[in-house]
């Protein structure tokens, strides 16, 4: 899956940044399987200094088996924290979506010739390793796709 491969390219910065940005009340977005990883209880999870809970939390998303799981953290990432990135992508590219959420992926894929400008537009206005993140996410959602996966490798 696009979306391991962009894992393991992330910078730890990056992953902490992403984790961090999705932590609620000193709980980062994957304490649970943290503690329960080293077998610690869910409260004394958040003694461990957040750097240390994020790598941990990588290394468990980092497997084919938890690929869901890394799709499901850096999608909730982007719809959070950079909305505008993805409604951008998917209004230039002319998928249905409702406020960025997409009810039927396969009825509504992006224009095959709207990607690349898309992209390049987003790239002006957002992190480029944000939108590499996002491409990553729609290489796995589209994967009947030719320009995604090109235009995604090609950064």
């Amino acid at each position: 899956m696009a979306v391991l491969e962009q894992l393991s390219n992330l910078t730890d910065e990056h992953f902490l940044a992403i984790y961090e940005a999705l932590s609620e009340n000193g709980f980062g977005p994957l304490d649970s399987e943290v503690a329960k990883a080293l077998r610690f209880r869910p409260q004394a999870i958040r003694k461990l200094p957040m750097t240390k809970r994020a790598a941990k939390a990588r290394r468990l998303i980092e497997g084919p088996k938890n690929a869901d799981l890394a799709y499901e953290l850096f999608g909730t990432y982007l719809v959070k924290t950079k909305k505008e990135l993805v409604t951008g992508f998917l209004d230039a590219t002319g998928v249905k979506h409702d406020d960025g959420m997409i009810e039927d992926v396969d009825a509504s894929p992006p224009a095959e010739d709207k990607i690349a400008s898309a992209v390049s537009e987003l790239d002006g206005k957002f992190e480029p390793a944000d939108v590499t993140l996002y491409l990553s996410l729609c290489v796995d959602m589209w994967p009947e796709s030719k320009e995604l996966p090109k235009v995604w490798r090609a950064r």
